[in-house]
């Protein structure tokens, strides 16, 4: 997995690391390839082997993350539909707001939570908000919900699973491949279908 590869992430960042990942993932543009999913897990199961407090992960990373939806948000705002303009590259391709958009004309204000476990999606989804008519304590609400639950949900089955599995480490690198193709599995069937749809 190179150098997305979370165990090595986790070992290099530590907890604050993993903090400032979650909220470049969910609040800024190029945050779309880090891999949050697996990253949260992989660090459950660090924290179930006594590496770090799972206590201070839920809290540091549910914080990071409704931060970072919110910093998407303003974005949005602020920019509006000129970002749908923009085209620089490997880090801002503006089909991934277009993607973002068709996914939240079609989920409506779930959006916020559901994207929460669709990668890209999940960077971009905000801001497609805060570019639309969504008012922000309704954002938030929604925001605050799909942070806790996404982050609670990712690290608490890593830490139970590191708890019941003699030796997870072993299992780390495979279990968090399988996160990532999950993770990808619903992009790639609506790619696909789109493609067979177009034919």
């Amino acid at each position: 997995m190179g150098i997305l590869d979370p165990i090595l992430i986790i070992k290099a960042a530590g907890v604050i690391g993993i903090i400032l990942i979650v909220f470049a993932e969910t609040g800024l543009f190029f945050g779309f390839f880090f891999p949050g999913d697996s990253l949260l897990f992989t660090a459950g199961i660090f924290a179930s082997q006594g590496y770090f407090s799972i206590g201070l992960l839920l809290v540091g990373c549910i914080i990071a993350a409704v931060l970072g939806d919110s910093v998407g948000y303003w974005s949005g705002k602020k920019y509006g539909r000129k970002l749908f303009d923009q085209d620089k590259g490997f880090f801002f391709k503006k089909k991934r707001l277009y993607d973002a958009e068709v996914f939240y004309e079609k989920h409506g204000k779930s959006t916020i939570i559901i994207a929460r476990f669709v990668p890209i999606i999940r960077t971009f989804a905000p801001i497609i908000a805060g570019i639309g008519s969504m008012n922000y304590p309704l954002f938030l609400s929604y925001n605050i919900f799909g942070g806790i639950f996404w982050v609670s949900l990712m690290l608490i089955a890593g830490y139970f699973l590191g708890g019941l599995i003699p030796n997870p480490d072993k299992y780390i690198i495979p279990i968090a491949f399988l996160i990532i193709v999950l993770s990808f599995l619903p992009i790639a069937i609506k790619m696909i279908k789109f493609k067979f749809n177009k034919e």
